[in-house]
């Protein structure tokens, strides 16, 4: 494989305003091992899985995203039998707690103080490690007090086995909530969001990332490039037959965020904004997919992108994205023109109004 010059090698930057430093790029594992849903193709083996994290660490990356769910665990032993040949402090490593890890046991999902801590001795034992980086909630809980839930998680960071906490997958109002609570109770602070978000998935503009621009968090984007459609293999019309977008596309009743049906996709608002993407990756000698990142990597909010890859070469193309050149002003204005998205009541008008008085002293936080 080719070298990579050093001025292409992934940046370095602070996670949200805390002091850990992450590179912009973020190696998502929920490809190693056995698939999240029965069928799913494109998984890799242990040895393909570690030869595309040392390639990832080849372009510099130093951040490694998974969950306990994905494959039951099996990503975390994938991950963690490579970590294990490692030096443990050069690597920044993610999981997630909350959702079903057995079905037989009514106790084994939550944010409860008892599954959180099981969860937690069970991930460190499947990475082969004494701490975790970044410790997120992989989704709300309303069957638990929040309470009993950031006081476990504030056990864990002041007992070592977490460093940092994160959220994922929240509403504004959760997120605010969690902010407040832990402020109130003097509980560890949150520093990362990990949202959907990408040119086709702007959504949570409109209110989890002002909390996040407002209280300091940094966003983790996952589905950058919308399960491979703003990759630009496929063209209008054009209904994919391979891979995972062509497997999920089948089925109309997978039509969930990570898995979306032909229906959610074969939009023409999507492919307009694709074809905005295409032309400046054209004048500029990149890919669609690499134009794609770099829009979310120049997003002020954004700390690092989450990419996914079963294949080196998309790795190679996804981390080109990560440094050595920038979009113009213009050419940002122009994809966020494409990708503008319908703002519903009352955020049209909050938005609106908060626009028309503007104080330098005092920002509104609105994107």
């Amino acid at each position: 494989m080719d070298s990579i010059p050093d001025d292409s090698k992934s940046k370095y930057v602070f996670l949200g305003k805390s002091g850990l430093r992450v590179s912009n790029l973020c190696l998502g594992t929920m490809t190693f091992g056995e698939p999240a849903i029965p069928g799913w193709p494109g998984q890799l083996d242990e040895a393909g899985s570690h030869a595309l994290i040392n390639r990832y660490v080849e372009w510099g990356g130093n951040f490694i995203d998974t969950a306990n769910i994905y494959g039951r665990g099996k990503s975390e032993t994938i991950v963690g039998s490579w970590l294990a040949k490692q030096e443990r402090d050069r690597f920044v490593v993610a999981t997630k707690v909350r959702g079903t890890m057995d079905s037989t046991n009514p106790n084994a999902v939550g944010l409860s103080r008892r599954h959180i801590i099981d969860s937690v001795e069970q991930s460190l034992r499947r990475l082969q490690t004494d701490y975790v980086d970044l410790l997120q909630i992989h989704n709300w809980d309303d069957a638990t007090p929040l309470e009993e839930t950031l006081l476990t998680l504030n056990d864990l960071v002041r007992c070592g086995k977490v460093r940092y906490l994160g959220a994922s997958n929240l509403v504004g109002w959760q997120l605010q909530k969690i902010i407040e609570v832990s402020k109130h109770m003097g509980l560890s602070n949150f520093i990362s969001l990990q949202q959907q978000y990408s040119l086709v998935s702007r959504e949570s503009e409109m209110d989890p990332f002002v909390v996040c621009q407002l209280n300091g968090l940094g966003v983790l984007p996952w589905s950058p490039l919308k399960g491979g459609l703003l990759t630009g293999k496929i063209e209008r019309g054009q209904r994919p037959e391979g891979g995972r977008l062509g497997w999920c596309t089948k089925d109309e009743t997978l039509n969930m965020e990570s898995l979306p049906a032909w229906s959610a996709i074969d939009k023409d608002s999507y492919w307009t904004t694709l074809d905005v993407a295409q032309k400046i990756a054209t004048s500029r000698g990149k890919s669609v997919a690499q134009v794609s990142l770099r829009w979310l990597l120049q997003k002020s909010v954004v700390s690092s992108v989450i990419i996914g890859a079963t294949k080196m070469h998309q790795l190679d193309d996804n981390m080109g994205a990560a440094n050595g050149w920038t979009l113009t002003e213009d050419e940002m204005k122009q994809l966020d023109d494409a990708s503008t998205f319908d703002v519903p009541y009352p955020y049209k008008m909050a938005i609106g109004m908060a626009r028309s008085r503007q104080n330098p002293w005092h920002p509104a936080g609105w994107l």
